[in-house]
């Protein structure tokens, strides 16, 4: 068996073994085994490919495996990874990991929530790994399918009207985005789903790529946040529980990401260059609309969802500046917001637990009341806003560097009122340390509260250690990333 294929064994055992739990011990114990094993799974791959690369191997993808599925439409099952696909597979496993023990007293129907979460992260991985079309939108809806229960029924405040809103805008997404894949499959002469043999093949018309490129772009682009598909994203952050919003906001707005740079733009590289500059006016609109949403909401999910638009609007940025800097801070904008969304939510829905308000207004002081907390609040805060020595620093300089090496007006232009979001990052986030952390506690019912707990203690530091080693060691990364992404920069340069 391929080894890329057990990040999708694991998952598909510990749905077995979470049927047959019978109890609340032995249904953490799966999901602790399991998580573990993928997040183990996931260093030793970094590693081996680290190795490989350093031992002169030149494949585009390595790992490769490919089985028949279904020979008169050329489907398969073909996996493989390049630096981008290593580095979203090692984000994935880490949130999932802490995600598990941020739900480590979730109640009610802790089986039934823990099954539709691990089928989640099994779309997650085998996205991730898919080097085939329709393995990866087959992957790609099953990351998605599990959103509307996770939401609807363990969610809160308007968890129905969010998840059906959620679930009705990125399928009609997923609609463009498969629209776009025939077109693509039939364009390259319809006989290879390959995303590699239909890039080396380079026989799409220009005339259909016309076509197929914005909806290909579009329908990833509606789970990426784009301006103005972005609506069902602070909704459904803001009604999920703790751990699906940290695999939402840290891994599944990802995909879109990841699928606009590895098949849109690689793929239909003509049609990125003509047409590319109406989805970048969207994109900036997104970097800086999203970060002055953030500020004036009250609510402190929103104001991270928001936050989030902004953010994975700076990826979809990046990708569209088509040069290899930018492509390489791009995917380190998604590890970094991966992280620090993550550790965000996951410290909101601490609070929440036990203030029991996300109201801005409502809060204050409760750095005397939960110091630990309150602490790591304010590391992801800084984190969030680019301080130097944090993953946010490193990931957006590399995008603005890379973006203002475009020389012509147009795109200098928009990279420097995309650089304005940083100030405004700046200003919604001091804002809300001072306000709920700091000053006096007025609520004499918050003066009785708890600090964390040994599982949420965890699941943070796990978070922050990554989030700092990221920010303090990039290089390793970062040259891994940029190995990988200039295969597909080269296909862009006219």
């Amino acid at each position: 068996m391929n080894f890329l294929s057990l990040f999708v064994l694991i998952p598909l055992l510990m749905l077995g073994g979470l049927y047959l739990a019978k109890s609340i011990k032995a249904i953490r114990g799966v999901m602790v085994a399991g998580s573990t094993a993928l997040l183990i799974l996931s260093v030793v791959l970094t590693f081996l490919y680290l190795g490989e690369r350093q031992a002169g191997a030149t494949a585009e993808m390595l790992f490769r495996a490919d089985t028949v599925w279904y020979a008169p439409l050329h489907i398969a099952y073909s996996v493989g990874v390049d630096g981008i696909s290593v580095s979203m597979l090692l984000l994935s496993a880490v949130i999932v990991f802490t995600g598990t023990f941020a739900s480590w007293k979730l109640q009610p129907l802790t089986k039934e929530y823990f099954l539709w979460f691990t089928l989640l992260s099994m779309g997650v991985f085998g996205f991730f790994i898919s080097i085939d079309l329709f393995t990866m939108f087959m992957f790609y809806e099953i990351a998605l399918i599990p959103m509307y229960l996770l939401i609807g029924v363990w969610g809160s405040g308007r968890k129905e009207y969010a998840a059906m809103k959620l679930t009705l805008m990125l399928m009609g997404g997923s609609a463009f985005l498969l629209i776009g894949i025939l077109g693509i499959f039939f364009g390259a002469g319809g006989t290879t789903m390959n995303i590699l043999e239909i890039a080396q093949l380079h026989n799409i018309p220009f005339a259909q790529q016309c076509i197929w490129f914005p909806l290909t772009f579009l329908g990833f682009g509606v789970l990426g946040a784009l301006f103005p598909f972005h609506t069902w994203s602070p909704d459904g952050h803001a009604s999920a529980p703790t751990a699906v919003s940290m695999l939402h906001a840290g891994v599944l707005m990802k995909l879109g990401g990841y699928g606009c740079f590895r098949i849109a733009m690689y793929l239909m590289p003509e049609a990125a260059n003509e047409l590319g500059w109406i989805f970048l006016i969207l994109t900036g609109i997104s970097v800086v609309y999203g970060a002055f949403s953030a500020c004036v909401q009250t609510d402190l999910k929103y104001i991270n969802a928001y936050s989030s638009v902004s953010h994975c609007g700076l990826v979809l940025f990046a990708i569209l500046m088509m040069n290899q800097t930018a492509a390489t801070g791009a995917v380190l904008q998604m590890l970094s917001h991966g992280l620090m969304t993550a550790l965000f939510f996951a410290l909101i829905g601490m609070i929440y637990g036990r203030t029991h308000t996300r109201d801005v207004r409502e809060l204050n002081g409760l750095m005397k009341v939960m110091p630990f907390l309150s602490v790591c609040y304010v590391i992801a805060g800084l984190a969030n806003l680019g301080l130097p020595g944090l993953s946010g620093f490193v990931a957006e300089m590399t995008i603005f560097v890379g973006s203002f090496q475009n020389f012509d007006v147009f795109h200098r232009t928009l990279t420097i009122i995309a650089c304005s979001s940083i100030v405004i990052t700046a200003v919604y986030i001091l804002r809300l340390v001072g306000k709920i952390l700091y000053g006096t506690c007025t609520n004499k019912h918050h003066l009785a509260l708890t600090d964390a707990t040994w599982d949420e203690r965890f699941a943070v530091i796990c978070l922050i250690i990554c989030v700092a080693g990221l920010g303090m060691a990039p290089f390793w990364v970062s040259h891994m990333i940029g190995e990988s992404v200039l295969p597909v920069v080269s296909h862009l340069i006219p």
